[in-house]
């Protein structure tokens, strides 16, 4: 028989040690991870844990049915996650699934109606000019001044970044949260001067504008919003989430926002003078040159660039507050600068306080505020948490019987070999476990039922590797070789076998993810990590506790227990080493 080579092979089947001091100490990373983060369990998807799921669809309006494609349906999905997380949802799942349906599933512990009211509303975000504000708790509101300056000019002069220096807002809509604050500058309107009349009218102590502050309006229209700005009381959510219900864009309006203060403050807000759709593109900049810091930079479309001048430069010769516009998303308003110049640039730089993550906001909200299309609800399916759990007892006693089955069959056929099996199931399952539990928290991942499904199909692969391996080292000693040199042997080729399945197998698992949507991508994900989890166990678990099982007694002299009993395997004799004859010496004759 030849003898096992040398070097480093050898050293690697001497010292197997190694490898289960490895994965052991992997394991117990990762289980101190897990503790560490607070996620102790998997976090379960909506069929587990129940909640609510809705579908909905995207409607063409007419004459543009090209406007249903993937940039704008993955642009729903974002704006539509914002919304819903802002309902302090962190764990509902927002994706499409074919070419014109978004399904967005939210899971126990929600308000289902306020989320369906959140994600299925189509809102528009409306720049509209600010007639009256005060804070809601009663007293003018903080005003503090800024300008506006800088501008693009025909005559192809340097460009100059339009500027609209902010005061504080923080932005709690649904849909998403801006934090800036303003600042003085020295050239601004003094507080102390007293406003002037302007086409837009003013609003004295933050009393109730006149019919000419409201746009036109006149008689009970006016006396209508008069009494809705009156009555407003922004500190209460129930009253701001209906805050300007019934209102359309050309019509003047009441809304709330809030300070860096944390103070909510009501508005009068005069017909929309520019859509969120004639926002071409914002971004948020650190803007190093002029020291401002982070900024928030718009381009306008062609269209909507002659309205952004046109109505900041009717601003402009307001005084303050009348010089001031407000961003609103969702009839919130999550912006409110000033300008003291006609913006006719096509683009503007709103500045203040902001920090990188407080810019971003908003320029995120100025860029997909408002959904690119139009959705109607086809559907919602309330999943409630005891059918969830009924799921889950059911899947958890599927994938017991589907083990025990495993199992039963491992002790009759290999015996004292299925102890190797089992330890290195329960391997499998615990790294299974954590990995799961830390993938909560990580990428959001959810085990739902499929997924479920995709761990028990798993028990199977995972079963099929070590068979692969035991049955090629009873190849070996039925060929009379001992257990020792027959594990040896019988690896390579086991080795060889066991990758190219599981490579098939995440071969398949990666198409199905990549191919499906919805839930199917959880088992899909499932088989694929199972799979993987199948090598890592197999090379740094199985392999190597067989090859210390088979330096014991019980195993190497092959105990008819053992369940590698060279009789019960019908092994041919031991095999010897001869030598081979020489050749025969020839005489020569005389």
């Amino acid at each position: 028989m030849a003898a096992l080579k040398k070097g480093r092979n050898a050293s690697a089947t001497s010292k197997p040690w190694r490898s289960l001091a490895l994965i052991l100490i992997a394991i117990v990373a990762l289980t101190g991870g897990m503790f560490a983060s607070g996620h102790t369990t998997p976090r379960l998807g909506i069929d587990l844990a129940g909640g609510t799921s809705i579908t909905l669809a995207a409607v063409p309006e007419a004459g543009q049915e090209s406007a249903i494609n993937k940039t704008n349906m993955n642009t729903a999905v974002s704006i539509m996650e914002r919304r819903v997380n802002g309902l302090g949802v962190s764990e509902a799942e927002v994706q499409t699934q074919g070419d014109r349906n978004i399904i967005v599933n939210i899971p126990k512990g929600t308000n289902s109606k306020q989320a369906r009211d959140q994600v299925g509303t189509t809102a528009k975000l409306y720049f509209r000019p600010v007639v009256a504000t005060e804070l809601a708790g009663g007293g003018a509101a903080p005003t503090p001044s800024a300008t506006s300056d800088g501008s693009e000019q025909d005559s192809g002069e340097d460009k100059a970044t339009d500027k609209a220096t902010e005061k504080a807002t923080d932005g709690s809509s649904p849909s998403a949260s801006a934090t800036t604050q303003g600042r003085a500058v020295t050239d601004a309107l003094k507080a102390d001067e007293t406003p002037s009349a302007s086409p837009s009218g003013t609003a004295e102590d933050g009393a109730s504008p006149s019919a000419s502050a409201t746009g036109g309006t006149s008689g009970d229209a006016d006396s209508k919003l008069q009494a809705q700005y009156a009555a407003l009381d922004c500190t209460k959510e129930s009253v701001r989430a209906k805050a300007g219900d019934g209102s359309k864009a050309d019509d003047s309006t009441v809304a709330c926002g809030q300070n860096s203060q944390g103070q909510w403050q009501k508005y009068i807000l005069g017909p929309a003078a520019v859509d969120g759709t004639d926002v071409d593109e914002a971004n948020a900049v650190l803007n190093t040159q002029t020291g401002a810091g982070w900024t928030v930079t718009m381009d306008f479309t062609d269209k909507g660039a002659k309205k952004f001048a046109d109505i900041t430069g009717q601003l402009a010769q307001n005084q303050s507050p009348q010089n001031q516009f407000a961003i609103v998303l969702d009839n919130e308003v999550v912006s409110d600068p000033y300008v003291s110049q006609a913006l006719t640039g096509g683009n503007a730089e709103i500045s203040g306080n902001f920090t990188q993550q407080s810019a971003q906001e908003l320029a995120n909200m100025l860029s997909y505020g408002a959904l690119p299309l139009t959705f109607r609800e086809d559907s919602v399916t309330t999943v409630t948490a005891a059918l969830g759990g009924e799921q889950l007892k059911a899947g958890l006693i599927a994938g017991a019987i589907g083990l025990a089955l495993v199992v039963i069959y491992l002790l009759v056929y290999y015996r004292g070999l299925s102890f190797i099996a089992i330890a290195s199931l329960l391997v499998s399952a615990a790294l299974t476990y954590v990995i799961m539990s830390l993938l909560g928290p990580t990428i959001n991942f959810a085990l739902n039922l499929p997924a479920v499904c995709g761990a028990i199909v798993a028990i199977g692969i995972t079963a099929d590797s070590f068979i692969v391996f035991f049955e090629r080292v009873r190849d070996e000693i039925r060929e009379g070789r001992t257990l020792r040199p027959s594990v040896e042997r019988a690896w390579p080729r086991a080795r060889r076998t066991i990758l190219v399945s599981d490579f098939v197998s995440f071969l398949a698992a990666a198409v199905l993810f990549i191919v499906t949507v919805g839930k199917v991508q959880g088992f899909a994900f499932t088989l694929g990590l199972t799979t993987v989890l199948d090598v890592v166990v197999v090379f740094f678990f199985t392999k190597p506790l067989l090859t210390l099982m088979a330096r014991r007694k019980f195993f190497a002299s092959g105990h008819k227990w053992s369940g590698l009993d060279p009789k019960a395997l019908g092994a041919k004799p031991p095999l010897r080493r001869t030598r081979r004859p020489s050749a025969p010496t020839q005489t020569k004759e005389a």
